[in-house]
């Protein structure tokens, strides 16, 4: 983390209260700026098209469109953000649910702030963020997001992309390595999803990783 490197986030939560005080916490952050913040989910995914963060920090129970709800839609949007999920829940399902729909990141509301604030400069730069207590569940999703589609073909980007998502890295990182366009890399991604029959980058990277794609 330099001081030259700022990450924008957007706060998705139908609590004014707690929305409020991450945005007083990343105040005090140099790396990190709130760039948005909004009460529902449908208000959310608008806001995450306009203003394209880098991170989306997404309540899980909100009333009206659900948090998993919300994620699928960005994720359909390709709207490219880490999304990382943040809530009271800490129920197998729900974590498995999360990371299935695309999520970049899994904790939990009773965290300290700074451990908080040390997960979102680690996702932003391209980690899976979870809870030290539920990284049990966070490997026995990743083993079930491991059903084998048949292996596809691919092109020589593609597979240069592939190695890059098992790395972690958004598209932005993926298009600056590359000397392509982030629409570019976009196209490649959701070709790679659709050979690969998977809905969401954490599965593709735990497919690539298991063929050797490091």
């Amino acid at each position: 983390m330099t001081d030259e490197t700022s990450y924008t986030v957007l706060i998705i939560d139908d609590h004014p209260m707690l929305r409020k005080g991450i945005v007083q916490l990343l105040e005090f952050e140099t790396g990190l700026h709130t760039v948005g913040e909004a009460g529902s989910g449908v208000e959310g995914v608008v806001l995450a098209k306009e203003l394209e963060p880098d991170i989306v920090l997404l309540d899980l129970n909100m009333k009206g469109m659900t948090g998993i709800d919300t994620l699928k839609e960005i994720r359909k949007e390709n709207i490219d953000c880490r999304v990382v999920v943040f809530t009271v829940s800490d129920d197998d399902a729900d974590v498995v649910d999360a990371l299935r729909a695309g999520a970049d990141g899994y904790l939990l509301k009773d965290m300290d702030p700074e451990d908080l604030v040390a997960k979102l400069y680690q996702v932003a730069e391209g980690q899976l963020v979870i809870n030290e207590q539920l990284a049990s569940v966070m490997a026995s999703a990743i083993r079930g997001a491991g059903q084998e589609p048949a292996m596809p073909s691919f092109t020589d980007r593609e597979k240069q992309i592939l190695k890059l998502i098992t790395r972690g890295l958004s598209n932005k990182l993926i298009a600056r390595k590359l000397d392509i366009t982030e629409g570019t890399v976009k196209v490649h991604v959701k070709n790679l999803l659709k050979k690969l029959q998977l809905s969401s980058r954490v599965e593709a990277a735990v497919w690539g990783v298991k063929q050797g794609y490091k």
